[in-house]
């Protein structure tokens, strides 16, 4: 069982207490709540609510814990920070201006040229990719119908096919707007 920092009994003995706790768990959080898109002053609230969290269990003795309090801030505040990010999510309103659909004069990407690219590749290759794609089997499956020794030939295969498509974009500089008519 881990050691856990006595709060103690006057406020000076409770502000040395905070500020070791800051020193020690913030900075993880912060790079946690950053990672996730959040800002520093979202990351302050979270940590600062962790405290809290952390204290009154303390406080009350109803904690146990089984790493170093760094990391029981950590999880807290990651527990934190999950709950703000589903309640914004849920409270996020769309409106027509925030949706983003495929109007008609989008330009799509043309099948034929796409085909054209896929077919440098040769038959055996478009049948695999087809296969694993189109037809979303399962690679065992891939390997029994193609006749593979086992599932990493299958995989290897599909591999090359991608690569050889991919290198003749390459080689031809080719652009997403090239496909598109």
């Amino acid at each position: 069982m881990a050691q856990q920092i006595y709060f103690g009994s006057t406020p000076a003995d409770r502000e040395i207490a905070f500020i070791a706790l800051y020193k020690k768990a913030f900075p993880t959080v912060a790079k946690y709540v950053s990672k996730m898109g959040g800002t520093f002053d979202e990351a302050k609230d979270i940590f600062q609510d962790a405290l809290v969290i952390y204290y009154e269990k303390t406080v009350n003795a109803t904690i146990k814990l089984h790493s170093n309090e760094q990391a029981y801030l950590l999880g807290i505040s990651k527990h934190l920070w999950a709950k703000k990010f589903r309640k914004n999510i849920n409270q996020t309103l769309l409106d027509d201006s925030q949706m983003d659909f495929v109007e008609e004069d989008d330009p799509q990407p043309s099948a034929n040229k796409l085909m054209y690219y896929l077919e440098t590749a040769g038959q055996k290759c478009m049948e695999i990719l087809k296969a694993f794609y189109y037809d979303n089997l399962p690679v065992n499956k891939i390997t029994e119908l193609f006749g593979y020794s086992g599932v990493r030939s299958a995989t290897v295969q599909k591999y090359k096919c991608m690569e050889k498509v991919r290198e003749t974009i390459k080689e031809r500089s080719l652009a997403y707007e090239d496909f598109v008519e």
